[in-house]
């Protein structure tokens, strides 16, 4: 079980009031610690409902956010997860920023071993945009590299 102090810092889980933020906003990233940091695991979590706006038109684009990491100190909190990545719906960035954003911010939230952030965007104009990005610690170039390469081919 979960002392107090290791959710201290878990604010919006299970507050009562959820606050939707209409702008990005990366200071609702909350993380927990790690407790089983003892071997290293993968956490994937799948959003299948991102959305954000062409800066350039201001239409919506619509795609699914895919963040995989080997944690070392702390876990990603899931809900405040999701306040973050609904605060892109107003946002004004290429597909690619976003991907880039993402894994910057969780980056510096985690400090993880690991961490790659695949965007899987619905075509606009007849054209799907698969932007990955990879963060990780010299022990996992090689497993960086190797994912990007077959980041491509899927």
């Amino acid at each position: 079980m979960r002392t107090k102090e290791e959710l201290a810092g878990v604010t919006a889980l299970g507050s009562g009031h959820t606050e939707y933020k209409s702008t990005y906003d990366p200071s609702v990233l909350e993380a927990f610690p790690n407790k089983h940091e003892e071997a290293p695991y993968l956490v994937k979590l799948n959003c299948p409902e991102f959305t954000s706006l062409c800066p350039k038109t201001g239409q919506p684009d619509f795609g699914r956010v895919v963040i995989s990491y080997i944690p070392d100190h702390k876990l990603v909190e899931s809900k405040s997860l999701k306040l973050y990545l609904f605060s892109f719906r107003n946002n004004g960035d290429f597909h690619e920023d976003c991907v880039n954003i993402i894994k910057n911010d969780l980056v510096a939230l985690l400090s993880p071993k690991y961490l790659e952030v695949a965007g899987y965007f619905n075509p606009r104009g007849g054209i799907s945009i698969l932007p990955f990005a990879v963060y990780y610690q010299d022990e996992y170039k090689e497993m960086a590299q190797r994912r990007m390469e077959a980041f491509v081919h899927e």
